[in-house]
C-alpha cells in the first residue's frame, strides 16, 4: 500500500492486534457467529511519520448505518458547547450573519449548540439513521459521504466547518481535505477535532486503535496532509475528551500566523519522540503487559465468586476485548445507555447488552470499557460506590 498521507510505499509494521470484527457491527441474535474479520494492523510511514491501517473495510460497510450517537453522553454534549462557544468568541463575535458546516454531524448535538447561538447550520452524516434523528430534530442534515464533489454540489461557502471525531475515519482522505478547502469562507477556520496519537501512547490507550480510524495524527503528521491542500494549522490545544483529543484551529494557507502554544506543542513532540518509530515499537510491548495485568484481575474476581458487568459498549472497547479475549467467561453483560444497543450483543466475543435503566440487580464488578468518561461514570454511580462495588478501569487516561 501507499502511505495514505504523503503516497510513500516506505511502510513499517509496528503494531498488530490480529483479526477482529469491524467493532461497530453489534450483533443481532441471529447474526453471533457471522460476523467477518479483518486484519487490524499499524503501519509506520518513514517518510511522514503518519501511523495508520494498512487495510480498509469499506466506508459503505462502516458507516452508511451504524448506532453511535453523540447525544448520548453529557460530558460530550457538554464538550460540544464548550467548542461552539468558544469558536463563536474567538472568530465570529459580532457578526450579523454566521454559517457552519458540520462533516460527520451524526445526530446534530454539535450543530444544536451552533444553532442556539443564532448559526445557519448544516450536517453532512453518512448514516441514515443518525441523519433522520438529526432532521426530526430539526438540524438539517443531507445524509451523504462528505467529499470534494458534495463539497461544490452544495454551492456555498461557510464561515465553520467543524469535523469531530471523524478526520481520522477518512477514506477518501484527500478528496475530503480538498472539499473543506472548498468549503471554507477566504478567512474562514476549520475546527478539526482529533484523537491525539501522542496521547493514546501515554495512556496506553490502544482500544482506540479499530477499522473506522483509519489514521492517527500527531500535529506533525496532520500538517503534512493540511499543508498539501493549502491549510494551515494556526492554533491547537488538548482536550480531554476521548481521553485526549486535539482542538485544532485551521485556516487557508498563509490566513494566520502559528499561535505560542502550537508552537510549543509542536517542540514537546519533537522532544518526546512522539513520531519516532521507537516510541511505536515499545507502545506495542507494553500492550501486551496490560493485557496479562487485566486478565490476571478478571480470573480472580471470577474466581471469588464475583459477578462482573461491563460498563458501557463503547466501539473501542471491542478492541480490548477481542484482543484480550475476554468474553462471557469473564463479563455477562455490557450495560448500556444507547437505545439502539438494546437486545445486541458485541462483535467477536458476543456478551449480550442490557440498557442500563432496565437493569435489575447491579454486579459486584463494573469493567469500565467507556474509561474515557470516567469521572462522569463515577459521579452517577456513587450510591454503588457507596455499596462497595468495584468501578475497575483498564485504561488511566492522564490530561496534559
Amino acid at each position: 500500500m501507499n502511505c495514505r498521507v504523503c503516497d510513500s510505499t516506505d511502510l513499517e509494521l509496528v503494531i498488530d492486534l490480529g483479526l477482529q470484527p469491524w467493532c461497530n457491527h453489534f450483533l443481532r441474535e441471529d447474526e453471533v457467529g457471522t460476523e467477518p474479520k479483518y486484519p487490524l494492523r499499524v503501519v509506520y510511514c518513514h517518510d511522514c511519520s503518519t501511523a495508520q491501517l494498512d487495510f480498509t473495510v469499506k466506508k459503505e460497510t462502516m458507516f452508511a448505518d451504524h448506532t453511535y450517537l453523540s447525544g448520548v453522553t453529557k460530558s460530550l454534549s457538554d464538550h460540544f458547547q464548550t467548542i461552539a462557544r468558544e469558536v463563536d468568541h474567538r472568530f465570529l463575535a459580532g457578526a450579523a450573519t454566521k454559517s457552519v458546516l458540520d462533516i460527520g454531524s451524526n445526530d446534530g448535538t454539535q450543530l444544536k449548540h451552533f444553532k442556539a447561538l443564532g448559526y445557519d447550520v448544516l450536517g453532512v452524516e453518512s448514516s441514515k439513521t443518525t441523519a433522520k434523528i438529526a432532521n426530526d430534530a430539526g438540524i438539517p442534515t443531507r445524509n451523504d459521504f462528505f467529499n470534494l464533489e458534495v463539497a461544490r454540489n452544495l454551492g456555498r461557502k461557510f464561515d465553520v466547518v467543524n469535523a469531530a471525531g471523524v478526520f481520522f475515519h477518512l477514506e477518501e482522505l484527500h478528496s475530503v481535505t480538498e472539499g473543506i478547502r472548498e468549503t471554507l469562507h477566504q478567512n474562514g477556520v476549520f475546527v478539526v477535532q482529533f484523537l491525539y496519537m501522542k496521547q493514546i501512547l501515554k495512556n496506553l490507550a490502544f482500544d482506540q486503535i479499530y477499522h473506522e480510524h483509519l489514521l492517527y495524527y500527531n500535529l506533525s503528521t496532520i500538517d503534512v496532509l493540511l499543508n498539501r491542500h493549502g491549510l494551515d494549522m494556526f492554533d491547537a490545544y488538548l482536550s480531554p475528551i476521548h481521553g485526549g483529543s486535539i482542538i485544532g484551529f485551521v485556516g487557508k494557507a498563509g490566513s494566520r500566523e502559528p499561535t505560542g502554544r502550537l508552537l510549543a506543542m509542536r517542540g514537546e513532540e519533537v522532544r518526546d519522540q512522539s513520531n519516532a518509530i521507537g516510541t511505536y515499537q515499545h507502545f506495542a510491548r507494553r500492550i501486551v503487559h496490560m493485557c496479562d495485568e487485566n486478565l490476571a484481575y478478571l480470573t480472580h474476581q471470577k474466581r471469588s465468586g464475583k459477578r462482573i458487568f461491563g460498563m458501557g459498549a463503547p466501539v473501542k472497547g471491542n478492541t480490548l476485548l477481542n484482543y484480550f479475549g475476554i468474553g462471557t467467561q469473564f463479563i455477562d453483560y455490557l450495560v448500556e445507555k444507547n437505545e439502539l444497543r438494546r437486545g445486541l450483543y458485541s462483535p467477536g466475543m458476543h456478551i449480550p447488552i442490557v440498557i442500563e435503566n432496565e437493569l435489575d440487580t447491579p454486579p459486584d464488578v463494573y469493567y469500565v470499557l467507556a474509561w474515557n468518561f470516567k469521572k462522569e461514570i463515577l459521579a452517577n454511580n456513587s450510591d454503588l460506590i457507596e455499596r462497595r462495588l468495584q468501578f475497575y478501569f483498564p485504561l488511566h487516561p492522564q490530561e496534559g
